[in-house]
C-alpha cells in the first residue's frame, strides 16, 4: 500500500472496520483499491471489505430505525432524556428548540436532519452521556447489521 492509502485507511473515516485485514496480506497487489478514485467502493482487499463509519444522514432512509428513534425520543418525560436534551447538548438554542416543538414533523427527525453530517458514533456517545441504553442498542444494532448492507448497495 502507498503511504497515502495507509493514511486514508487509518483515517477517522474508517475507525472500526467491519472486518480486519493486514497490510501484509495484500503487499503483493499491483495497486491499492483505495488509492484510485475511480475504483468501485465495493472492491475487496483480499476478500475483506472495509465499511466506513456512517453519518446520521445515512440513517435517514431507514424508516424502521427512524420510527423507533421517534418513539424513544419524541415523548416529553420529566425524568427521561429526550430529543430536547440531545439537541441542546449539540448547540441548539432555546428558540430553536421551541420552534421545533411547534412544527408538525417529529422534533427528533428535525434534530437528526439538522445534524445529518455528524457521525452515528457521535450520536451513540450522546446516548451514553444521557444513559439512554435503549437507543444505544438500537443504533449499535443498525451500525452492525443494516449499515454494511446499505453501504454495499450504494
Amino acid at each position: 500500500f502507498s503511504d497515502k492509502c495507509k493514511e486514508m485507511l487509518s483515517d477517522e473515516q474508517f475507525p472500526k472496520p467491519i472486518l480486519h485485514f493486514s497490510f501484509a496480506d495484500v503487499k503483493d497487489s499491483n495497486s491499492c483499491t483505495y488509492c484510485l478514485e475511480t475504483t468501485c467502493r465495493k472492491s475487496l482487499l483480499t476478500s475483506t471489505c472495509i465499511t466506513p463509519s456512517p453519518c446520521i444522514g445515512d440513517m435517514m432512509n431507514d424508516e424502521d430505525l427512524l420510527y423507533t428513534l421517534r418513539l424513544k425520543l419524541d415523548p416529553l418525560h420529566p425524568i427521561i432524556k429526550n430529543w430536547r436534551n440531545f439537541a441542546s447538548k449539540w448547540g441548539m438554542t432555546y428558540d430553536e428548540l421551541c420552534f421545533l416543538e411547534q412544527k408538525q414533523q417529529s422534533p427528533t427527525l428535525e434534530f437528526l436532519l439538522k445534524n445529518s453530517d455528524r457521525t452515528v458514533a457521535q450520536l451513540i456517545d450522546l446516548c451514553k452521556f444521557y444513559k439512554r441504553v435503549d437507543i444505544l442498542k438500537v443504533l449499535e444494532a443498525w451500525v452492525e447489521k443494516e449499515w454494511p448492507k446499505q453501504w454495499h448497495t450504494k
